[in-house]
């Protein structure tokens, strides 16, 4: 999986490898990248480059992928995440960055992944090198009251409250082991100190 390119499909379509964008998921061996990776494998209209399984973790190789990738998805935490944009090369205004966590959520100079939040939304992460992922629990709550806003049903500035509940993924690596045992409560809670991103 780690260290090849997923081309080999369309390689009896001439010319098509020269065509291909180039896609660096930074993380892939984690949850996350396990599951983007996944998503990606089918499509032949890119390349998914991947350095090798010993090296995904060294500073110079991943500088060496994020700075040729045309796409690169960061799959990593928040820190990593700040780490791995600050390595892309300054002359290099090609590389569209992907963040699935929470470090750019509310940066100015990131566009806000979530299409559809109004109609110049699509067209701004179309446009932009630097894209933050919303996450499930806001994908939720604006999908919901986004609209309500926007039709002047609820003011903005108005307090709300949402539950939820999410799937045992939600809680990484560890809440997933405990829940694949088969030791696992029908149901549990995590995050008792407030800080959900």
């Amino acid at each position: 999986m780690f260290g090849k390119s997923i081309t080999d499909r369309s390689s009896n379509v001439k010319g098509l490898h020269a065509a291909l964008k180039k896609v660096f998921i930074d993380g892939e061996a984690g949850t996350t990248g396990l599951q983007v990776r996944e998503r990606l494998a089918e499509r032949t209209d890119i390349e998914i480059i991947s350095p090798p399984f010993e090296l995904r973790k060294d500073e110079a190789t991943r500088k060496k992928y994020l700075n040729e990738a045309d796409a690169v998805i960061l799959c990593l935490p928040d820190a990593a995440s700040v780490e791995a944009e600050s390595w892309i090369d300054e002359e290099n205004d090609r590389t569209v960055l992907i963040d699935a966590s929470t470090a750019f959520r509310t940066n100015d100079d990131w566009v806000y992944g979530f299409p559809e939040m109004d109609e110049k939304q699509r067209i701004a992460i179309k446009e932009s090198k630097r894209i933050s992922n919303p996450g499930c629990y806001p994908t939720g709550f604006i999908g919901i009251i986004r609209p309500l806003v926007l039709a002047e049903l609820i003011s903005p500035g108005t307090p709300l409250t949402v539950n939820a509940i999410s799937g045992y993924s939600g809680g990484g690596k560890g809440l997933i082991e405990i829940y694949e045992s088969g030791d696992a409560e029908p149901w549990g809670a995590y995050g008792f100190g407030l800080v959900r991103r």
